[in-house]
């Protein structure tokens, strides 16, 4: 099983997708965007189905060279 997403990663993930501010990455995974915020600060931890999902964005966008809609 993964382990939940580090700060870091999370930050570099979001880089790496193109979602420049914690309110584009919120809209889109559908939370709110104060969670993104306590996710990057690390005050609670991403949850496992999230950073799968983070994850399974950068495997898209490194087969395909874009980012799913």
């Amino acid at each position: 099983m993964l382990a939940s997403m580090q700060p870091d990663e999370l930050r570099g993930a979001m880089d790496r997708l193109g979602y420049a501010t914690q309110s584009s990455l919120a809209q889109a995974i559908g939370v709110d965007r104060s969670t993104v915020s306590l996710w990057l600060e690390g005050r609670i931890g991403v949850p496992r189905p999230v950073a799968k999902l983070v994850r399974l964005l950068l495997v898209h966008e490194s087969t395909t060279g874009r980012v799913a809609p």
